[in-house]
């Protein structure tokens, strides 16, 4: 056996050990569909947040009403989000020949759930005492750091979008009337970049 034959059982080697390891059929274009489905309810939230009284009116704990609309709007952008990325890392699975729920992948979905579940409960605890301009500045930080806790049992790009995301929320900590902007930022417009990025340097096929 050859050196280069050497290296290649090594290579080999080494990529099996990372598929036990290593939860490696994240798409990045189930990134790109989140971030869409992001913008587009930021969009219909803004419609209903466009002028500063209706920030007050739920400052103020009133807006009962506009609170429901967001929360309906939140909901249809988490499905969406879910939605894209578990099909697009199905498909990338199926293409690749791996399972989709094996021990990696269960790694990666309890270590996000441990800070998503945490700061569920915060922002449940937030609309309960109608602290709702924090939410905004809550969720970036929480799904920041879910993704940087994940990020050691799948590809380490993704605890960069974490790191990014938690930057974000600080950031809308001291932007309160503009928590909307970030919330689009971090959830649009970031993950459409990341998911991107993650397309051209994993799946796209190199022409010929």
């Amino acid at each position: 056996m050859n050196e280069q034959q050497h290296l290649d059982t090594l290579t080999d080697i080494k990529r099996i050990m990372e598929r036990s390891t290593r939860f490696i059929s994240l798409s990045g274009l189930g990134g790109v569909g989140a971030g869409i489905s992001a913008l587009v309810g930021a969009y219909f939230a803004w419609n209903i947040l466009e002028d500063r009284s209706s920030y007050d009116s739920i400052a103020r704990g009133g807006g009962d009403l506009l609170v429901i609309r967001l929360l309906m709007i939140a909901g249809a952008v988490l499905v969406a989000a879910l939605s894209a990325g578990f099909y697009f890392t199905w498909k990338k699975a199926r293409r690749q020949g791996l399972p989709v729920w094996d021990a990696a992948a269960r790694k990666v979905f309890f270590n996000l759930m441990i800070p998503l579940g945490a700061g569920g409960l915060f922002i449940f605890g937030l609309l309960y005492n109608n602290q709702l301009a924090l939410v905004a500045p809550s969720c970036l930080v929480f799904y920041g750091l879910a993704l940087v806790n994940a990020s050691k049992y799948t590809v380490t790009d993704i605890r960069y979008l974490g790191y990014a995301e938690i930057i974000l929320g600080i950031l809308a900590l001291f932007n309160l009337y503009h928590g909307l902007l970030f919330w689009a930022l971090g959830f649009g417009v970031m993950h459409i970049i990341y998911g991107t990025l993650m397309w051209w340097k994993y799946e796209r096929v190199p022409a010929e």
